[in-house]
């Protein structure tokens, strides 16, 4: 079982429009709901796995029982955290050319009693969890620091961590040592405080997470495919991508396919890269299933190829 923690969950609105005009009504020409938050999808990604998932969140208002209730019509289980504000609600505007425009709330402010009801679930919730994957930004009210707080008490409890967020409340994160770390390129360099301009470049600001606390990093390079980097060495992968349809959602269903396979070594790191590309290739916040892998389109090496130039080098 894989345990997902999102702190500041959402309920995301799609309208397809044929091209956004400012100051003018536009009409959409379709619209879909989604339950919204990282780890949500890293859960969406696990249960169209077919594997057993939990997700832990906080909900409060109309628009958190709609997210229970989306979540529920996918086979996840949920264990809501109930709050007194409402979880917030992110609108996307799709246009016909692929440019998406969104528009993200807030969220609510938790509260200190909130907070540690939020620790309690996960802890209560991790027993027999194979992983805990906590995804996402933090709300308010939650300090930097809470990640850190949420992997020292897993860590005590003998549970593994996967994490995925980024700024402080990663920095603050590396020190309690989580298992996996899943920054994409452009957090990868701001965790690091440099450019990146080459696979090389991406490998050794890898090394220096790992330097910082992380046993583990797998790095998302987008099209130039991912690193990861642990105790064993360094893999580099890419995947063989025919049409790009979406690509909302990729890296959770990346960082699922890796838990899936186990979390750790180059195995894990072909299946992350296979189901972030069956992901690109699905409508939406689509998660694909096991039928839209292409395992014949990963190839990993531990040859890196530490000169090859990023396509789109990041700062």
């Amino acid at each position: 079982m894989i345990l997902t923690v999102t702190p500041n969950p959402s309920l995301d609105r799609t309208y397809e429009i044929p091209a956004l005009e400012r100051g003018e009504v536009n009409r959409a020409t379709g619209e879909r709901v989604d339950p919204g938050g990282k780890g949500v999808n890293v859960s969406r990604a696990v249960a169209a796995a077919g594997r057993r998932t939990v997700a832990v969140l906080p909900l409060g208002g109309a628009p958190g029982a709609v997210v229970a209730g989306l979540l529920d019509a996918q086979g996840i289980e949920v264990a809501p955290v109930p709050v007194a504000g409402a979880t917030r609600s992110n609108i996307a505007l799709a246009e016909a050319d692929g440019v998406l425009t969104k528009i993200n709330a807030p969220g609510p402010e938790l509260t200190a009693a909130e907070q540690e009801l939020l620790l309690e679930t996960v802890r209560r919730q991790s027993r027999g969890a194979d992983w805990i994957a906590c995804c996402g930004s933090l709300p308010r009210g939650l300090a930097p620091s809470w990640y850190a707080d949420l992997v020292a008490r897993a860590h005590s409890a003998g549970a593994r961590i996967a994490l995925d967020t980024s700024g402080p409340a990663l920095a603050a994160a590396l020190r309690e040592r989580p298992d996996v770390v899943k920054p994409n390129a452009e957090e990868l360099a701001e965790a690091v405080g440099r450019r990146l301009t080459t696979v090389g470049d991406a490998v050794k600001a890898a090394e220096e997470l790992r330097g910082m606390g992380a046993r583990a990093v797998l790095a998302s390079l987008g099209a130039d495919g991912q690193v990861l980097v642990d105790e064993h060495g360094a893999w580099f992968g890419s995947a063989r991508v025919d049409v790009v349809r979406s690509n909302v959602g990729a890296g959770d269903s990346s960082l699922a396919g890796f838990l899936i396979a186990g979390g750790h070594g180059p195995e894990a790191l072909a299946s992350a890269l296979a189901h972030g590309a069956a992901a690109v290739q699905t409508p939406g916040s689509v998660m694909p299933t096991p039928g839209d892998l292409d395992p014949a389109a990963v190839t990993v090496t531990a040859t890196v190829p530490v000169d090859r130039a990023l396509k789109e080098p990041v700062t």
